[in-house]
């Protein structure tokens, strides 16, 4: 009788980025990073293990894939395979997201967290927070940090059993609120995994990982604080680096866009008026403008104001991946 099993997970928005990796295959990263879950968004993905199956398909937001999205998929789910031998037979994984994929808003993180999680569960198997991880990393880096809880650091380390994220603190611990002005909906042309990939191509990726320890500590000291000025300041500067790295790589990786760099130009303005906010950018055109929650709904009102703005989501910190359903 085939297994399934069902499983939430939430994006995540990194605080200090991930971008390029010391392995590729494994996706250990150049250096550890620091994000927050994001709440209200999120992956719903069951996995069906069946013997009786010859090949994996995936059904997308009610579509069926070919073609590069399957490939993943199925590609993650050999790993698995490699990682937790028990597990017979090929799967049906269907799942949907609420939110745009592909456009900057880690919808890959809260994709490979959900599936691991439902994958492993639906084989009846029990495994570590730690190795949950783990294994969502060899689908996407970033899925590593949207399997633990709340405000999450992913340590690079240097083997697969070395990588992993865990919670340095819970969801409530500050309640800050993500502020996502969407610019775009368009998938990307280039993908995170493509970009990761050319992140050595160019001159600035060794001077911005010579800093990434100190700025991730910084950023740490500065959330257990809740000493926003100082937290601000370093999310900024990191959120730029890594985009420094991406538009002098070769050939070049350009994803702001001009209502991208009005709103990171409006941003600071507003702090020095008083609002406790800061900006931050993944790879992608969309701002994520981290704000403390009694400044959100102004923050929000002052980003619908600026030319370019589509949408407006809003995002407290989340929990980390959890199952709804198996059997």
């Amino acid at each position: 009788m085939p297994k399934q099993a069902t499983a939430h997970a939430h994006p995540n928005i990194a605080f200090i980025k991930y971008w390029g990796n010391k392995d590729e295959e494994n996706r250990i990263p150049a250096s550890s990073s620091l994000s927050m879950n994001l709440d209200g968004l999120y992956t719903e993905t069951t996995v069906i293990w069946d013997t009786s199956r010859s090949e994996d398909t995936l059904v997308l937001n009610s579509i069926e894939q070919n073609g590069e999205s399957l490939k993943r998929v199925r590609n993650h789910l050999h790993a698995l395979k490699k990682h937790v031998p028990e597990i017979e037979g090929y799967a049906i994984v269907i799942s949907r997201n609420n939110f745009p994929m592909g456009v900057g808003i880690a919808s890959s993180a809260s994709s490979f967290a959900a599936l691991t999680l439902a994958a492993i569960s639906a084989s009846g198997q029990i495994v570590s927070e730690k190795t949950l991880s783990s294994l969502a990393r060899l689908g996407s880096g970033s899925a590593s940090r949207s399997i633990p809880d709340g405000y999450v650091e992913w340590h690079a380390g240097t083997t697969h059993d070395t990588s992993y994220a865990e919670s340095i603190a819970k969801p409530d611990y500050w309640d800050l609120v993500d502020v996502i002005a969407v610019v775009s909906e368009t998938h990307k042309k280039v993908g995170s995994t493509e970009g990761h990939q050319s992140a050595n191509s160019g001159d600035l990726q060794q001077a911005r990982l010579e800093n990434a320890d100190k700025r991730l500590a910084d950023c740490k000291r500065a959330l257990f604080e809740k000493n926003f000025p100082a937290f601000a300041r370093v999310v900024e500067e990191d959120s730029t680096l890594m985009h420094s790295v991406m538009m002098t790589s070769r050939p070049p990786l350009f994803y702001w866009q001009p209502t991208s760099i009005a709103i990171m130009q409006a941003v600071p303005e507003w702090r020095e008026e008083g609002l406790e906010v800061c900006y931050t950018l993944d790879a992608g055109p969309n701002v994520h403008c981290i704000c403390n929650r009694n400044d959100a709904a102004e923050v929000s009102r002052r980003l619908r104001d600026i030319s370019g703005v589509k949408d407006i989501k809003s995002a407290g910190a989340g929990k980390g991946a959890y199952l709804v359903d198996s059997n």
